[in-house]
């Protein structure tokens, strides 16, 4: 199997192709470079790199943590958060009010 770096990281939570690509520009390796052609220097810089964000589990919970805050002051987005609606604007065309739909709104709030 070939590993292309920019989409290996680009699994992480977190790490998108703009980040992605920075941090190899940083480092100066080529965007198609295969993780098995990297020097052990450069392995360790990207490592280093990497802790030093906030990605994966950390990122996942501070997510949480802001979605929880906005419920618990009782703005407008912590209320569609909680009833599962869009957040930022979008329509909601269908519009109809299942059992389903009700009852999980009851439980969230």
């Amino acid at each position: 199997m070939v590993f292309i770096l920019g989409k290996s990281l680009e699994t992480f939570f977190g790490i998108g192709p703009n980040v992605s690509s920075r941090l190899m520009a940083r480092y100066h390796i080529h965007p198609t470079a295969k993780i098995g052609d990297l020097a052990n220097p450069q392995v360790l810089d990207i490592t280093a790199a990497l802790s030093e964000m906030k990605i994966e589990n950390d990122l996942r919970r501070q997510v949480l943590d802001d979605i929880k805050r906005l419920r618990d002051t009782g703005t407008y987005r912590g209320r569609r958060h909680a009833l599962g609606l869009p957040v930022r604007g979008q329509n909601t065309r269908n519009q109809i009010k299942t059992a389903y739909k009700l009852n999980s709104a009851e439980r969230r709030l």
